[in-house]
């Protein structure tokens, strides 16, 4: 089984070489960038499975990259930022993040997310005939997580979105709890006032009014969870 390559785009030296030296010892295959455009120079002459990315970097920053990166649905990224906020949580899950960890870390913590997340992606197989899930009009693509309307309007989602979204579509009509959800986003648990899962399920809704009285395809139910209660096709 070939090594699995992770690349630390963080600007603080010392930060970047413990990272390198915590899964150097873990067995991954390690690569370094210290900015954006550095990033991108390793893209070029490499394969990624996963990105561990400080938020705060020269240039462009980490949110702003890791949208561009969210267009490649087999690569992890991990977010790390000195900013306990949980708006930019929040943000960073919405650009694409699969997880998100604020400095100062513990090393433990970090090589268990970024394993499980590996892990899930590892785990992710695509059926050339089950692509696509159409419901209420709209088709959600499971490998590209683009979505087309009835009124045939193409929109991405993120990857937490696309989580959330299809794990909700896999058990229609059944409650699943915010917990279930936010396990299936980041695969942690949930933390107090953590308003991850609503917010995603928001911009979700948002996603869904294409026009008006468009119809309710999550409902809440408060006090448990939410629920899908669109028709899937089959």
């Amino acid at each position: 089984m070939q090594t699995q390559r992770i690349l630390i785009v963080e600007d603080e030296d010392v930060t970047r070489f413990h990272i390198k030296k915590l899964f150097e010892a873990e067995g991954y295959h390690v690569l370094e960038a210290t900015s954006g455009s550095q990033m991108e120079e390793v893209f070029n002459s490499n394969t990624i499975d996963l990105v561990i990315m400080d938020i705060n970097l020269p240039g462009k920053n980490g949110l702003l990259l890791g949208r561009e990166l969210s267009q490649k649905p087999d690569l992890g990224l991990v977010f790390l930022s000195s900013r306990d906020d949980d708006i930019d949580k929040i943000l960073g899950l919405e650009m694409g993040a699969d997880d998100y960890l604020t400095k100062p870390f513990n090393p433990r913590e970090l090589t268990i997310r970024v394993r499980n997340t590996l892990s899930r992606l590892s785990q992710k197989t695509v059926n050339t005939h089950d692509e696509v899930i159409k419901f209420n009009g709209w088709v959600l693509n499971k490998y590209s997580r683009r979505m087309i309307s009835p009124l045939q309007q193409e929109c991405s989602i993120s990857r937490g979105e696309y989580r959330a979204l299809l794990l909700l579509i896999k058990n229609a009509g059944k409650i699943i709890t915010r917990q279930e959800i936010i396990y299936e986003m980041t695969g942690r648990t949930l933390r107090k006032n953590d308003r991850t899962v609503d917010v995603t399920i928001r911009r979700l809704r948002k996603h869904f009014e294409y026009k008006e009285n468009s119809p309710e395809l999550i409902n809440t139910i408060h006090g448990e969870g939410y629920r899908f209660v669109g028709n899937i096709e089959t």
